[in-house]
């Protein structure tokens, strides 16, 4: 397959008043994100809250974005992280990955995390992006490793979250895995990782500014260093005060804020944003959409 690069939303799951999944408002999301030039959308991502969700719940989600994503010839990723959760994917041809996480808390090793996506990819109808974000899991994994990974065949990319830019993110970018996609899943470090040469990113914060953040790939790509600087620093402020809770909190005060979706409730164990860490969002991504209109 193509390499997956540009910018890709992994979707909220809104909730209207009764606490019902929000079909209508979600379908309307993923098009206004496309509309905005996404290259596509993650469905039960971990910005999703899947685990709050029920089965029929989940099954209708992805009914949703793959319906969406057919009918704009866009690319659909699915949160999936065994062989029955991937399996349920065999009959979806607008699925062009599912997002994997490296096995969370039991710390298996490099070795192991190896072992597990090389029996999970055997097992997959689609190719596997792992999502490595270390400091949920528990599990780092070296340049080293991730090239290893990216040999294994249906692994085709990685969403990076490691939570800055280090060694080994200097390393892979510096000589990166052919046909493999490094998408960056740090929202505030999103400009460094593509400044390096990352091909995209899963970005909750594109949500809010989806045509910014397309714009910032779009500026590192063509080598515009001074735009992609400005753009970069503007995303990276928002991006932080959208993460100041717990994520999609306070993603989903500003969105129900904006009147994008119809509340700004999330399930447990989440708790809603606060009032005060809602406004301090708001009032970075009105500037920031407010320069930029």
């Amino acid at each position: 397959m193509t390499t997956l690069t540009g910018v890709y939303v992994p979707l909220i799951t809104p909730f209207d008043a009764a606490g019902a999944v929000a079909l209508d408002a979600l379908e309307t999301l993923a098009h206004q994100v496309l509309d905005a030039g996404a290259a596509g959308v993650v469905a039960l991502g971990t910005t999703a809250e899947p685990a709050a969700l029920s089965g029929p719940e989940q099954r209708a989600v992805v009914d949703v974005a793959a319906r969406v994503c057919r009918e704009r010839s866009a690319q659909l990723l699915v949160g999936a992280g065994t062989a029955e959760a991937l399996h349920t994917l065999r009959d979806r041809p607008e699925v062009v990955a599912a997002l994997s996480l490296v096995p969370p808390f039991m710390r298996p090793g490099e070795a192991g995390v190896l072992a597990y996506f090389a029996d999970l990819a055997a097992a997959s109808p689609v190719p596997l992006v792992v999502y490595h974000v270390p400091y949920r899991t528990g599990q780092y994994l070296s340049a080293d490793a991730l090239r290893r990974l990216a040999d294994l065949p249906g692994v085709v990319g990685v969403k990076y979250a490691v939570g800055g830019v280090d060694a080994d993110t200097v390393a892979l970018l510096a000589d990166p895995p052919n046909g493999f996609a490094v998408l960056g899943g740090d929202d505030a470090f999103i400009s460094p990782l593509l400044a390096l040469g990352a091909h995209g990113g899963i970005l909750a914060s594109a949500h809010v500014a989806t045509t910014q953040f397309v714009e910032l790939a779009d500026a590192w790509r063509t080598g515009d260093v001074g735009r992609a600087r400005t753009i970069g620093h503007r995303l990276a402020v928002l991006s932080t005060a959208l993460f100041a809770e717990p994520n999609p909190t306070v993603v989903k005060a500003v969105l129900h804020a904006h009147g994008r979706i119809p509340t700004a409730a999330v399930r447990l164990p989440l708790l809603p944003a606060r009032p005060d860490t809602t406004q301090a969002a708001l009032r970075r991504a009105d500037a920031l959409l407010g320069a930029t209109t």
